[in-house]
């Protein structure tokens, strides 16, 4: 790993590790411990040979502190509804005493003091809930992997395509693909998003097993995915392209006893010197909308430079 890179790993760990200590009433050693191992578990796993798996580290270590942020919102909002009960069941009770005319000051005013140390802590709460909900908010703007299929998001794509084109001539050759789910509103129609967001998942873990250790997955957005292939001729990029058409078609997702079929139409196209991230997109897109047009679950490909 070449040393801007692992300063850059480093540094992450030290800023998410700072924010598990800030997130934490108590923190203690063992806590600090804890997460130390498992950053040592996270480093010892980077392949060194893959450009991304250094920013693959560094979203794994913002990943497992909002994981830890949204635990502790969860185990807040438990606390706070069960104070809250509480509080009610008090208000009733103080206002069954009065109804009666009991004549108890020193029962009501103790009711009164339990009553407003309850509303404190529900208070304290809210605060608490609200600052890790702003927490989790500015770490998953700055993640580049996405929430719901844990691959790399558009975020992370446009930072890819960035550095890819400024290099201006490449040493190998790149084609990018862009993956689209057929009649994706159908299926949330027909089944509800819940099955929607299981097709995205199931859609993501077929890329990511089907594809070459090299080779990059995105969530462009919705529910189109953008490929990279790297060291790939037209001819390998076309058979990679309709293994993933063959594995997509022929695997059915599973819910409730359907069986949810899914098909993807592909558009391709080959990176050249001088290319922009947006013209490589807009080439990749247009012969997408030709796969789409000539009847979905089928390749098309954009090439330039006599390719």
């Amino acid at each position: 790993m070449k040393k801007d890179g692992l300063k850059s790993l480093v540094t992450q760990m030290y800023k998410e590790l700072l924010k598990n200590i800030d997130s934490q009433e108590n923190a203690t050693k063992a806590q600090v411990i804890d997460y130390l191992q498992d950053a040592i578990t996270t480093i010892k796993q980077i392949d060194e040979e893959s450009i991304d798996s250094v920013e693959h580290a560094k979203s794994i270590f913002s990943n497992t502190y909002k994981g830890i942020a949204k635990k502790s919102i969860s185990s807040y909002k438990e606390t706070n509804e069960k104070f809250e009960e509480l509080n009610k069941m008090h208000q009733t009770t103080l206002n069954e005493a009065k109804d009666y005319l009991i004549d108890m000051p020193s029962l009501t005013e103790k009711f009164d003091a339990i009553q407003t140390h309850m509303a404190d802590e529900v208070n304290k709460a809210n605060a608490v809930i609200s600052q890790l909900s702003q927490q989790i908010k500015a770490l998953e703007e700055d993640s580049n992997l996405d929430g719901l299929t844990k691959i790399f998001n558009r975020r992370a794509l446009d930072k890819y395509l960035k550095n890819v084109t400024k290099k201006g001539t490449l040493k190998h050759e790149l084609y990018l693909l862009m993956l689209d789910i057929d009649d994706f509103k159908k299926i949330n129609d027909t089944y509800g998003h819940i099955v929607g967001d299981k097709v995205l998942i199931f859609i993501a873990n077929l890329l990511r097993k089907t594809l070459r250790d090299g080779d990059k997955v995105f969530r462009y957005g919705g529910e189109e995915f953008v490929v990279i292939l790297n060291r790939v001729t037209k001819e390998k990029c076309e058979e990679i392209a309709k293994r993933l058409l063959h594995v997509i078609s022929t695997n059915k997702l599973l819910y409730k006893g359907d069986s949810v079929k899914v098909t993807i139409s592909i558009g391709a196209t080959n990176y050249i010197d001088g290319d922009t991230p947006d013209k490589l997109l807009a080439r990749a897109d247009k012969a997408l909308y030709n796969s789409k047009k000539r009847g979905k679950n089928q390749l098309n490909m954009e090439l330039t430079n006599g390719n």
